[in-house]
């Protein structure tokens, strides 16, 4: 199996760092933007899109600041894919730090995802 590449995206949010959290964390929060539908049971969370179901382990949280997942199909890796939220001491500014893999030659094709992912919860903040 290709090497996953690790890749960065920085969005700047305007909405509290605790309400930011809520929409990351939350299988409610997350069905507002990330997918149609979530679930979750202990440290499994069910994402839905269009009929197809993928699981992912939630592998490490922090309250208020980030979250981590792993998909099922990407157990035997080091791949997984965090959001985190970063508070600018001096501008209080909010943003959030998408950390994911992908192959190499679907980067741009996941930052675009991301991209259009981190703008439909900008609507869902009103932060658009």
């Amino acid at each position: 199996m290709d090497e996953k590449v690790k890749f960065e995206m920085e969005f700047p949010i305007h909405a509290s760092p605790q309400l930011l959290y809520q929409y990351i964390s939350t299988p409610s929060g997350l069905s507002e933007w990330f997918a149609e539908n979530v679930n979750s049971r202990g440290e499994i969370f069910k994402f839905i899109w269009d009929g197809t179901e993928e699981q992912a382990k939630l592998v490490s949280k922090k309250s208020g600041e980030r979250i981590k997942f792993r998909w099922s199909y990407e157990e035997d890796t080091a791949a997984y894919f965090e959001m985190k939220i970063q508070v600018d001491e001096i501008t209080k500014d909010v943003s959030l730090i998408v950390t994911d893999f992908a192959d190499e030659d679907e980067v741009e094709e996941a930052k675009m995802l991301w991209d259009n992912q981190i703008s439909d919860l900008k609507h869902v903040l009103g932060s658009a």
